[in-house]
């Protein structure tokens, strides 16, 4: 029982020994293809992994640029709303009302005389965070300029008639006008 086909074929005559090694190099060398496409498929494999990885770690690089990007938002309002808080100028006893435009709207803040000069003249500046003005100095309001342009509404520049070489220097304007 432990003779073979090829051995019972060559005993009864029907093949020759050339043909039984012929017929068992070409055995073998279809073993071997099959493994070596199998090793291909395992290649491909590791291929699809490394992709899968690749495609993986592009991913969790953009999620962490995101979250840097949102984290350093969220520092810079903090900041923006320290400055605020810390060099906002009270308008608890402001009878005038000081007009100006944010975006297509127009707004009105109640603020004393003085400080209504100062705004006028570019010494002082209103700034909006979380949908509340607030007046700081023009100081201020640059450094909060140079963090988030956006919350800076009013910066007015220095008038012409704050030079020393104003030729209209010595002329006073009515104290009841009122612009």
């Amino acid at each position: 029982m432990g003779n073979s086909l090829q051995e019972q074929l060559l005993k009864a005559g029907l093949v020759d020994e050339q043909q039984v090694r012929a017929a068992k190099k070409a055995k073998h060398k279809h073993r071997r293809q099959r493994r070596g496409g199998e090793n291909e498929g395992a290649a491909d494999n590791g291929l699809l992994a490394r992709k899968a990885l690749a495609e993986k770690a592009q991913r969790d690089r953009e999620l962490n640029r995101q979250q840097r990007e949102k984290a350093e938002r969220k520092a810079i309002r903090a900041q923006i709303r320290q400055l605020i808080e810390v060099n906002r100028q009270p308008r608890d006893d402001g009878e005038l009302a000081y007009n100006f435009q944010d975006g297509s709207k127009i707004k009105r803040l109640f603020v004393s005389d003085e400080l209504q000069k100062q705004l006028s003249r570019g010494l002082m500046a209103v700034v909006k965070l979380n949908g509340q003005y607030d007046v700081v100095p023009a100081t201020v309001a640059e450094k909060i300029r140079i963090l988030d342009e956006r919350c800076v509404i009013v910066r007015n520049a220095g008038q012409p008639g704050d030079d020393k070489d104003d030729p209209y220097s010595d002329y006073k304007v009515p104290d009841d006008l009122i612009w």
